[in-house]
């Protein structure tokens, strides 16, 4: 956990992390990524221009978006997005970006889609990061976003059983541990609605995140019989995650015709908020005097040089 300066959230920090192979590789979540990519697919445009992957980590989901011609991806870790760009490799279709949530270094309006998987349960201000993607957005992005639910049943057994303190009932989020958060459904659809979003629907996932089953049922079936129980989300969100597909609406910030321009054209300043100027070798410098680096192919806004 990091703090970049005095005027942002605390950060959950990646840096160094083994994430991608201790959690996903070899830690027995392919159940999980196969429910991931069903509710992917049915939730995702079929197509599109420029898409902003938010907490892209290693690029797990990153080859999911293949019906867009470039995907912005962008994490808040150096050595995350290295990893990605060893599975996805340097292309005209990935620009790799380190950034933080809550002062996002892009243009307004220049998205027309973005997607944040397994990123909100660690924000402490989740409302403040989702107002800073829809200023990104154009109108009638679609914005994808999965959040960590704290109405699931097991939640609900444990509160009516007296095993844990909280309520899942109440709309505040728990912090279950250190910059681990989960929230109820209805605070999130009120968030959204608050900073002009409107939800589309909803995909209850990963139903069957129960380690005995995991080792007991193949993982095809498990995927399977959870690719049936996630079009019940529009009736009740029970699952331990879900995924919401919903459609920036209003009029500001408005469109940017930068879809199919050079990418060192989509950024700002995070600071100052102002466009920056051509870019050097090794990255921008910006009128108010802050200069933001680019390394093997990395452009890193989290912290000015």
């Amino acid at each position: 956990m990091s703090t970049p300066n005095n005027e942002t959230p605390p950060v959950c920090d990646y840096e160094g992390s083994t994430y991608q192979a201790t959690f996903w590789d070899q830690g027995g979540r392919a159940y999980e990524d196969g429910a991931e990519r069903v509710a992917l697919r049915r939730l995702l445009p079929p197509s599109g221009k420029l898409m902003l992957e938010v907490g892209a980590g290693a690029g797990r989901n990153t080859p999911r978006y293949k019906g867009f011609e470039r995907v912005v991806v962008m994490d808040y870790s150096v050595t995350q997005l290295e990893q990605a760009q060893e599975r996805l490799g340097q292309s005209e279709a990935y620009v790799y970006v380190a950034a933080d949530v809550y002062k996002l270094p892009f243009r307004p309006g220049l998205f027309d889609a973005a997607t944040m998987i397994r990123v909100l349960h660690h924000m402490a201000e989740p409302q403040a990061a989702l107002h800073q993607i829809r200023q990104t957005l154009q109108p009638d992005a679609v914005f994808i976003l999965e959040f960590a639910n704290k109405l699931n049943l097991k939640a609900l057994f444990r509160y009516w059983l007296g095993r844990q303190d909280w309520s899942p009932f109440e709309l505040e989020p728990v912090e279950y541990i250190p910059l681990n958060f989960d929230f109820h459904p209805k605070a999130i659809r009120q968030w959204l609605k608050e900073e002009q979003y409107v939800v589309q629907r909803h995909l209850t996932v990963s139903h069957f995140r129960i380690n005995v089953l995991k080792r007991l049922v193949p993982t095809r079936l498990l995927v399977w019989l959870d690719s049936l129980a996630q079009l019940t989300g529009n009736l009740w969100q029970l699952s331990p995650s879900v995924f919401v597909r919903s459609q920036a609406v209003g009029q500001e910030p408005p469109a940017a015709n930068l879809l199919d321009a050079d990418e060192s054209e989509f950024f700002i300043c995070p600071e100052c908020r102002q466009p920056l100027a051509a870019p050097q070798e090794d990255g921008f410098t910006c009128s108010c005097g802050l200069r933001w680096g680019k390394q093997n192919g990395i452009y890193n806004f989290k912290q000015p040089l």
